[in-house]
């Protein structure tokens, strides 16, 4: 009898600590190919004249893909990557590997979901199983009490249930091998430049450093957890790195529990409820697919604009528009692809109020510059501020004149 071989597709999943799909993979098989595909897609200019990715993100993913590259090859693996789409690449390496199954974890958004459809087409045709794994939120969906069809629009409702009746589950431990065919392939991260972007892009990175990769985002963790910690950042000093995987909500709340910040209740619970708002706006996601995409959300009412381009829509983009609260933090966005939720609902209660009703413009010009995007919680963020979300009583937004007031408190 052959040996089993499974290839596992990274995707929003670059780490080894609490890794199911790696643990699966590891007890299940013999052999193991780890693939990562730059995948054209994520790179393009949507409707909207916004990159799906800029250069500020692509930047840390390609850090952390290759921090994940580097910690494979020292346990005698690798991780291949290539820039292609996954539904003709994955395909051609089952079949020069002799793949039997393919592991990869589940995501809700349309392109996302969508992706995943087109690899396990192709994987079928060649009688391969795309074998789906859970493990993107701090509740896993198996543990909820209630099934997704019957979560609570509410989020406060939402947060008391399975707070009371549900647990979180310990994180899985780092695996300490990884067996792979001896002569994988041998493959490049790729440049900036082959995923599209300009050498006057690159030029203004001026060799930035983004910190990617799963040994910076514990130590970030570690950080945000000493009780004495400065940073006015709290969950968005993290973000990014529980984005693409690098960190599992899971191992931060472990680590939050078992850590000396409860000395600090308020910091505490802020990023408690953080981790608990990404959740709901990813299950929102599965019980109403696709509504943080939609216009009016589940409202039929709501006026909405469809206007596309404007003098006062391109200044607010530049960090132009003579507000300078809006556009000092505006360029800290440009600059940093980082900002506090206080900041980012100011530049988007501006923009609501004063630009344009067409909020969905708005979150994908966040989608393009901020460094911890992920769809379900950028978009469902955007819709809350625009009076649209799933959840009622967040959907009522200070004016941005009493945010800006806040923020300049914060900062005093």
């Amino acid at each position: 009898m052959g040996k089993k071989v499974v290839l596992v597709w990274f995707r929003n999943d670059l780490r080894l600590h609490d890794n199911e799909v790696l643990v699966e993979a590891i007890n299940k098989s013999d052999l193991i190919i780890p693939v990562y595909c730059f995948d054209p897609r994520y790179f393009k200019t949507n409707k909207f004249a916004q990159k799906n990715t800029g250069i500020l993100r692509a930047s840390f993913l390609l850090e952390s893909v290759s921090h994940l590259k580097e910690k494979l090859q020292g346990m005698q693996s690798d991780l291949m990557t290539f820039v292609g789409y996954p539904e003709e690449i994955l395909p051609q390496l089952c079949a020069k590997y002799e793949v039997d199954e393919v592991y990869h974890h589940r995501e809700v958004a349309y392109r996302e979901t969508m992706v995943s459809e087109l690899v396990e087409a192709a994987l079928w045709d060649n009688k391969i199983n795309l074998k789906h794994f859970i493990g993107h939120t701090l509740y896993h969906k198996e543990d909820l009490p209630f099934p997704i069809k019957d979560i609570p629009n509410k989020f406060n409702i939402f947060r008391k249930k399975i707070e009371r009746e549900s647990t979180v589950r310990k994180p899985l431990a780092a695996p300490s091998a990884i067996a792979s065919p001896q002569h994988l392939e041998a493959t490049e991260i790729p440049s900036l430049a082959s995923l599209g972007f300009s050498e006057e892009e690159i030029q203004g990175l001026q060799g930035r450093s983004f910190d990617g990769g799963e040994e910076k985002a514990i130590e970030k963790l570690t950080n945000l957890l000493d009780p004495n910690f400065a940073d006015c950042r709290n969950f968005t000093y993290i973000s990014h790195y529980i984005a693409v995987g690098a960190l599992s909500p899971m191992f931060v709340y472990d680590e939050m529990t078992r850590s000396s910040l409860s000395q600090n209740k308020k910091r505490y619970d802020r990023l408690l409820t953080a981790l608990l708002w990404r959740d709901y706006f990813r299950f929102m996601l599965k019980k109403y697919p696709n509504i943080f995409f939609k216009p009016n959300g589940l409202q039929e009412d709501k006026h909405f604009s469809e206007e596309l381009d404007s003098e006062a829509i391109r200044k607010w983009m530049s960090g132009t528009t003579g507000e300078e609260v809006i556009d000092e933090t505006m360029a800290q966005l440009l600059r940093n692809g980082n900002l506090t939720y206080l900041n980012r609902r100011l530049l988007a209660s501006y923009y609501i109020q004063e630009i344009s009703s067409n909020w969905l413009l708005g979150a994908s010009f966040f989608e393009e510059h901020l460094l911890d995007y992920n769809p379900a919680s950028n978009y469902g963020y955007w819709s809350h501020v625009a009076g649209i979300g799933t959840s009622d009583k967040e959907n009522v937004s200070s004016s941005w004149q009493e945010l800006a007031k806040k923020l300049e408190t914060h900062k005093a």
